[in-house]
């Protein structure tokens, strides 16, 4: 199980407002179709929202141990009927490239670059 602090918890939260629920957890509970699909979602998203059908929240809260240590993802949230994981990519998303300092290059030299 990925251990996260405070202030990652916090910031993960932050993002995962927006989120909509990705995988859905019916009334068979936690079954290993249902692991394989959370697999596949966090080898392409690392941070997830998941809603689960189900009114016991003892049950939800063993629903989101049992994920996060078999997948080894982090909780951030479990708010109501939704449960919040995170475990970082395997492969990070490459970033923008940083803009270059100095000066920037006119029409006419973009024009002869391309």
């Amino acid at each position: 199980m990925l251990n996260l602090s405070v202030a990652q918890r916090l910031e993960l939260k932050g993002r995962a407002h927006a989120l909509k629920p990705v995988v859905i957890i019916g009334n068979a509970g936690l079954t290993p179709s249902v692991l394989d699909e959370i697999e596949r979602s966090l080898k392409s998203h690392d941070l997830l929202k998941i809603r689960v059908m189900n009114d016991d929240r003892e049950a939800r809260d063993a629903m989101m141990t049992e994920i996060c240590e078999l997948l080894k993802a982090g909780a951030v949230q479990h708010i109501g009927k939704m449960l919040v994981i995170y475990r970082p990519l395997a492969v990070p998303i490459a970033k923008a490239p940083k803009a270059r300092k100095g000066k920037s290059l006119t029409k006419k030299q973009l024009g002869s670059k391309a």
